[in-house]
Order: structure tokens, then C-alpha cells, then sequence
């Protein structure tokens, strides 16, 4: 069954990482990573800029800068797991939770999984803060 982890934190907290302190927990988070691919678990997943460079449409033409909810957690990024089953979507989320114990993983059935169809889609991993 596919499963989204979705990863919360507070933004202001994470993007005041330094380069070392980002490289250390994105290490942490590559070691389970690298599991659920050799394990073929893992499916896309990315990384969000801040919500200072959202955009929210609001209604049929209202555009806004900036996040649409005010709360003191934001979506920081995504994962797509397939596993067998809630539990082991909650033990994959609490192997990320370990590499990463500032966030918080919220975990969603997906109802719906349309597949990358773009041919010239990334195939590697694309940084850009």
C-alpha cells in the first residue's frame, strides 16, 4: 500500500541551520533513505523551500504571497513510501524521525498515485537552496 510521510517542523528553525548542521541531518536521513531503496520502498520524495516563497491562490483569482496557514509547524517536505501496511509506515516514519528528531511525520493513506510521465524528468537528486 503507498503511504505519504509528511514532514513537519518549524521553518524558521531548519533554514537557520549552518551548511554543517544541514549536511549532518541530511546524512542521518540518507542512511534511511538508502534502506528503503535497496528495499524498494521508497518512492519520490523532496524537500520544500520556506513558506516565504509560497504562493497561495485563493477563490478563482486571488493570488497571495506567501502560505496560506498561519500555524507554528510547516510542511517542510514529502516522502512516498509502498509498504505493506500502517505499521510498517509508522516504523519507516520513526527511522526518519530518529535521523531528524526536530520534525514531526505525519502519515496519510494515498488515495490516489499519478506516476512521473514527464520524459525528461529529473533523474538524480536536484538541490537548490
Amino acid at each position: 500500500m503507498l503511504y505519504t510521510l509528511l514532514c513537519y517542523n518549524k521553518e524558521d528553525i531548519v533554514w537557520s541551520w549552518s551548511k554543517e548542521e544541514d549536511a549532518a541531518v541530511m546524512a542521518k536521513l540518507s542512511v534511511v533513505h538508502e534502506k528503503l531503496v535497496k528495499e524498494g520502498k521508497l518512492g519520490p520524495s523532496l524537500r520544500l523551500l520556506p513558506t516565504t516563497a509560497a504562493t497561495t491562490l485563493r477563490g478563482p483569482g486571488l493570488v497571495i504571497d506567501g502560505p496560506f496557514a498561519e500555524t507554528k509547524e510547516q510542511l517542510l517536505g514529502f516522502y512516498v513510501i509502498d509498504v505493506e501496511n500502517l505499521d510498517a509506515a509508522l516504523d519507516v516514519a520513526k527511522e526518519l524521525s530518529a535521523a531528524n528528531p526536530t520534525s514531526v511525520y505525519e502519515i496519510r493513506p494515498i488515495a490516489l498515485y499519478v506516476p512521473e510521465a514527464r520524459p525528461n524528468a529529473p533523474k538524480e537528486m536536484v538541490k537548490v537552496y
